[in-house]
């Protein structure tokens, strides 16, 4: 990090959207009494399905709690599926997204790269994306010219690592995207850790489209992630440096109210926040 400015001037940070707190106005109170910046809103859970979000509230509560917000697409979506309407419901619901991000002033959607399923042969495992790549080829530029066509310059579809960077269809898969302005990189510093940090050098190659981090601490050993920042044992500092240096928004990504709480003093103790 740059020290010659103050830290809480560099950085943005967010939460995610809490399973203690359904109401979407909660999340908004908590994120603007703790000094964080947006919400990040995930479509795993029902009430954020595309078909429930009003954008007109969504753009009242963030003008009242003084906040914006990022979105984390269904981590199941999977656009490139062989079945076409499985694909087709994936890329509306992508689509659709992008549109409601636009009219609400979202920059950005995070998602997981899908590598489908896979068949247990005595030589071991064979996903099925690759042994029948040409289909998973079409169906995935097909994915990657629509968010081309439907973002633009105004929303990043940032991709997420997950156990999928150690894969060699996953890192194919992550350049080809990449290829596209519409797309970009998120690193969960967690995944990496209990993933035995091995997602970390595909992050490294990639540092020129970074600009999202999912924050959280992690005990690597025992496989434990999405810990409140200082109850694991990951160089925090480090990870925060390499936000500053991206301009990466950061949310602090653990799972409950007095995790969040303990996190952001964590940060405010470290002047990050003010």
């Amino acid at each position: 990090m740059a020290h010659g400015g103050k830290r809480e001037d560099m950085l943005e940070f967010g939460m995610p959207t809490l399973m203690e707190l359904p109401e979407l106005e909660d999340c908004a109170r908590l994120c603007n009494e703790l000094g964080l910046r947006f919400v990040e809103l995930n479509m795993c859970l029902p009430q954020y399905q595309i078909d429930k979000i009003d954008p007109e509230r969504l753009n009242r509560i963030a003008d009242k709690y003084g906040i914006y917000y990022t979105i984390h697409l269904d981590e199941t979506i999977s656009p490139c599926d062989f079945n076409p309407r499985v694909a087709a419901a994936c890329l509306d619901t992508i689509t659709d997204t992008i549109l409601l991000s636009k009219r609400i002033g979202i920059k950005l959607l995070n998602t997981h790269l899908s590598l489908g399923t896979h068949f247990t042969l005595p030589e071991g495992k064979v996903l099925l994306f690759e042994k029948y790549h040409d289909e998973y080829l079409q169906n995935l530029t097909r994915f990657r010219d629509m968010c081309d066509t439907t973002a633009g310059s105004d929303v990043r579809i940032c991709i997420e690592n997950t156990p999928a960077f150690t894969h060699r269809l996953g890192c194919e898969t992550l350049e080809f995207l990449l290829e596209n302005r519409a797309f970009a990189v998120t690193f969960d510093t967690g995944h990496d850790a209990v993933g035995n940090f091995e997602q970390r050098p595909v992050i490294d190659r990639r540092l020129d489209r970074l600009c999202h981090m999912h924050l959280h601490d992690a005990l690597v050993r025992e496989r434990r992630d999405h810990l409140p920042l200082g109850d694991g044992e990951l160089d925090l500092k480090g990870y925060l440096d390499l936000a500053a240096e991206y301009s990466c928004r950061v949310v602090v990504e653990v799972k409950t109210v007095d995790g969040l709480r303990r996190s952001v003093e964590w940060l405010r103790g470290h002047g990050y926040i003010r």
